[in-house]
């Protein structure tokens, strides 16, 4: 671990990190961003098509900055001094109905704020039923908020807004998505005979040492090692997680950053904060689209603990047998991080036929698998490739998601389900990007040859923030990720499993990985693209 050390000390040295041969390029002609490209010596080549794409996805992320970029503590946000109203709150409310809350932010000195930029989250919930849904944030860049919720059940609904982060903060997290790349690194183990070296690794490696290359070939996706001194780059034998960088804020900084001051605290209301809604005579017929979009917002509601859609009907699979009636005959293929493993573990706990087999892989890391012979199902976990937060991964077993489906035939007992997000929330967007459309291209080939093959993404969820991990973690970086993949997703034949709205819709405290009631109601969701009730 002192090599690392060593390595870390002798050539990471704050900014220059990417900026080697500094060239600036403009983001797109309406939005006039010039930004450093990532890793110098590494440009993508995009095609005409790509690159367009990715600067309406970079345009579409685009965060509102402060006016000047050294604003004190003392005139940044205070969530305790700011406050929300619901409008028209002795409205005639009813089931169907939007409600519109206007939130006022202040700063320490209880002035009321003038730009905008701060990320909140809302949301409206009925405890006694409990019934959970979120609202749609809408910044109008002068310290206000307008906040609109779809009212989707009868009864005393009330209204809950957080500030996750004052906009002060996320100008902090745009400098480290792009000057810190770094700041989680990952290590290698290289091993011949008896003797072993342990070495850097990242999507990019700063300085000049010699370095092994272990881009892949199928997908172009950059990975890099320090060369070990003695043995050669076909030795490596693992990755891993190396650790989290210290020190990454000025002290001005780390105050934007203070749990129980400006991280997920609560904003208040400073008149009513709930509404009466009464039932609508046509409660049943609240539409249900068909046609399936990740952009609806919201995608659905909890009630009574069960998460109901707006866009398909969801089957509420509550014993095990119905399960194994729906999978049977298939084969589930699972791919990502450790939020998808939960899926596997869930189900290979509650399905009593579902059987794991001992592949003597490691623990959390994988590849798994559960059989049930009788019922002639299989279901598979593997994790994505680097970057991985993972702590040892056989380097055999680093696959990429896309080359993984290159190697599936497909069919209509061929089930996948992929999440790729968390892993990437420290590295600049196109490198997410990049990612994101490696897979694309290997989903539409598989649909292609076998359109019968079911494909679900699970988009990214919310979770426990501390001053630590919203450096590494934040909310604000998944949201940013989550939202591209929605994009780049949209208009090809996969299905959603919202697992954002419904880690935030919920009542229990936000988890990287969600409790079980969470994600029993994930499978349901999933299960019902599985099997889909007949209507």
């Amino acid at each position: 671990f002192s090599l690392l050390q060593n390595l870390d000390d002798d050539t990471i040295s704050g900014s220059n990190w990417i900026t080697e041969n500094n060239v600036q390029h403009s983001l797109s002609q309406t939005t006039k961003t010039t930004r450093k490209p990532y890793c110098g010596y590494k440009q993508q080549t995009l095609s005409k098509r790509e690159q367009v794409e990715e600067e309406s996805l970079l345009a579409a992320i685009q965060w509102p900055t402060p006016p000047n970029s050294r604003i004190a503590f003392l005139q940044s946000t205070d969530p305790l001094h700011s406050d929300f109203v619901i409008v028209k709150p002795s409205g005639l409310f009813k089931v169907g109905d939007q409600l519109e809350v206007l939130v006022r932010l202040k700063d320490f000195q209880g002035k009321p704020k003038q730009y905008g930029g701060d990320y909140l989250q809302a949301r409206i919930h009925s405890p006694l039923l409990k019934a959970g849904a979120t609202g749609r944030v809408v910044d109008c860049h002068n310290g206000l908020y307008k906040v609109f919720f779809a009212l989707l059940w009868p009864g005393e609904v009330k209204v809950s807004v957080s500030l996750v982060h004052p906009s002060e903060a996320i100008q902090v997290l745009l400098r480290l998505r792009e000057e810190r790349p770094d700041r989680v690194y990952f290590k290698s183990s290289f091993k011949s005979g008896r003797y072993s070296e342990t070495t850097e690794c990242n999507v990019c490696l700063p300085g000049d040492l010699p370095v092994c290359n272990f881009t892949d070939l199928y997908t172009g996706e950059p990975w890099f090692c320090y060369k070990p001194r003695k043995l050669s780059c076909t030795s490596r034998i693992n990755h891993a997680k190396g650790g989290y960088q210290k020190g990454l804020l000025t002290q001005e900084e780390s105050l934007f950053f203070q749990s129980d001051v400006n991280i997920k605290s609560p904003i208040l209301s400073s008149g009513p904060d709930s509404v009466i809604v009464k039932p609508n005579a046509f409660t049943d017929s609240i539409s249900i689209d068909r046609a399936e979009d990740p952009t609806v917002s919201p995608s659905g509601y909890y009630y009574e603990d069960e998460w109901r859609s707006r866009t398909h009907w969801i089957h509420h699979f509550n014993n095990s047998d119905d399960i194994t009636k729906c999978l049977q005959g298939k084969v589930i293929h699972l791919f990502g991080d450790s939020t998808i493993r939960q899926w596997f573990e869930y189900l290979t706990a509650f399905v009593p036929d579902l059987v794991e087999f001992n592949l003597g892989s490691p623990k959390n890391v994988g590849p798994f698998m559960s059989v049930d012979l009788k019922h002639n199902i299989l279901l598979k976990f593997r994790c994505h490739g680097p970057p991985i937060r993972f702590s040892t991964v056989f380097s055999s077993e680093l696959r990429y998601i896309a080359n993984e489906l290159n190697g599936i035939v497909g069919g209509r007992n061929t089930v996948i389900a992929i999440t790729i997000w968390s892993h990437f929330s420290t590295f600049p967007v196109e490198v997410y990007i990049r990612r994101l459309r490696n897979i694309r291209r290997s989903i539409i080939q598989l649909l292609d040859r076998s359109p019968k093959t079911l494909i679900v993404i699970r988009t990214a969820n919310v979770q426990e923030l501390g001053p630590e991990v919203s450096l590494f973690n934040s909310d604000w970086y998944s949201f940013q990720l989550d939202s591209v993949m929605r994009k780049m997703f949209s208009g090809i034949a996969v299905h959603f499993v919202d697992a954002w709205e419904m880690s935030l819709a919920h009542y229990l405290p936000h988890n990287l990985h969600p409790k079980e009631v969470i994600v029993k109601n994930q499978i349901d969701v999933f299960l019902s693209y599985v099997c889909p009730l007949q209507i």
